[in-house]
């Protein structure tokens, strides 16, 4: 049986990001967006990351162009931007697809776990992914980083 660990996205900067370097981390992986009305979660998932990463978070920034074309810079203008308009500091990958035929393996696998839940429906979908790579819940574009039922799947993985 396959897990997140099973899996590889190449990094922004164009370097391999091999999720099994998450391995014993819990991992919160969210499609963003730069130019979507959910984009402002992105000061969310950085206070997640700042607040519990010295405890074994990573939150994984999962650029798509999918949705209306709301990330449609290149990763040089998404990288450039996350981090001047929202300071973001946690890892993101290249861009890719998150739904349909050509979806990145990793979103494919994910749905096989859990069903059309795991299938983002729009930007800033977020999956938990355990410490041992299960993926362990799911949570919709609407539901807010700093949610209270965010925090306490987060807290009780880790």
């Amino acid at each position: 049986m396959t897990t997140a660990h099973d899996h590889a996205f190449t990094a922004i900067d164009g370097a391999p990001l091999p999720l099994a370097s998450f391995k014993d981390k819990v991992v919160l992986v969210v499609n963003v967006a730069s130019k979507c009305g959910l984009t402002p979660q992105y000061d969310g998932l950085e206070t997640l990351y700042s607040a519990y990463r010295d405890h074994g978070l990573v939150v994984l920034g999962v650029p798509c162009n999918q949705f209306m074309g709301q990330e449609p810079g290149t990763e040089a203008q998404i990288a450039e931007f996350c981090r001047t308009t929202f300071g973001v500091d946690f890892p993101m990958t290249a861009k890719v697809d998150v739904k349909g035929d050509d979806a990145h393996p990793f979103y494919k696998w994910a749905v096989a776990q859990v069903g059309e839940p795991a299938e983002p429906v729009w930007n800033f979908h977020k999956l938990l992914v355990g410490k041992d790579g299960s993926l362990i819940n799911v949570f919709g574009p609407r539901t807010d980083p700093q949610d209270p039922e965010i925090k306490a799947a987060i807290e009780a993985a880790l």
